[in-house]
């Protein structure tokens, strides 16, 4: 069973975190927690976790600081980043330090569980996301989700909101129903559909991976290609070189 240990400034959140996630389901178990990196750093020594769950920006030492002293004790507990600022220099510099994944805040439900399996490595092959494109859904609404993704994920501004709106149903009721039936959250899906969509393209190799970012709806060439990496395993330009083989 995984020890984890929350840092995590705005008590609010780090409860939440705390007390919404299924962390028995998870093999995990929460073992402490603390409001800035200065904590932080005292509480792993304290409880020697295996798993590190931090915000970025917080008070007296943010995460990225905290993080760097843990790795130069030669502490390897690994690390998910949480991070409100949509801008990859946060989590780029998290990641140089070994942080296994990040998250933008607010992340959505199911977010946190799929990046913690990942670490287990017991979630769903992610690496290979062709092999769950064309999907058919049972319910209509998650087959029209699907749809409208396929339609629209070229769009940067798309969002479960603007989905929802769309298809005439609640943002909370339309989530609920993905959830249910694929285990997946609504942005989880898109975020595989627009990397399935950038694995055709880069096999084209007289195609430039800022306009394969621009096409599959990412504004930020660097923030899509840390999220293509963190998916396939290997970066735009790597992939393409390798001819569209993984």
């Amino acid at each position: 069973m995984l020890k984890v240990l929350i840092v995590e400034d705005e008590e609010m959140i780090r409860q939440g975190i705390i007390l919404t996630v299924d962390w028995a389901a998870l093999n995990c178990a929460v073992v402490g927690q603390a409001a800035n990196g200065e904590e932080g750093l005292e509480k792993v020594k304290e409880l020697k976790p295996d798993l590190i769950i931090t915000d970025i920006k917080m008070p007296r030492m943010d995460g990225i600081q905290m993080v760097t002293k843990l790795r130069e004790a030669g502490n390897q507990a690994k690390v998910i980043i949480l991070t409100a600022y949509d801008s990859f220099a946060y989590a780029q510099s998290a990641l140089r330090l070994g942080a296994v994944d990040y998250l933008l805040k607010p992340f959505h439900d199911g977010d946190l569980e799929n990046a913690v399996l990942r670490i287990q490595g017991t979630a769903a092959d992610a690496r290979d996301p062709l092999s769950q494109f064309p999907r058919t859904f049972r319910n209509g609404y998650v087959q029209e989700v699907a749809k409208y993704i396929a339609s629209h994920y070229q769009e940067p501004d798309i969002s479960v909101g603007v989905i929802a709106g769309a298809l005439g149903i609640s943002e909370g009721h339309v989530s609920h129903l993905f959830k249910k039936e694929t285990g997946d959250t609504i942005l989880g899906y898109l975020t595989a559909y627009r990397i399935h969509k950038a694995m055709s393209l880069l096999k084209d190799c007289r195609m430039k991976v800022y306009e394969v970012t621009e096409q599959v709806g990412y504004r930020d060439m660097a923030y899509f290609s840390a999220t293509f990496k963190r998916i396939v395993g290997v970066s735009p330009s790597e992939y393409q070189n390798k001819g569209g083989r993984l």
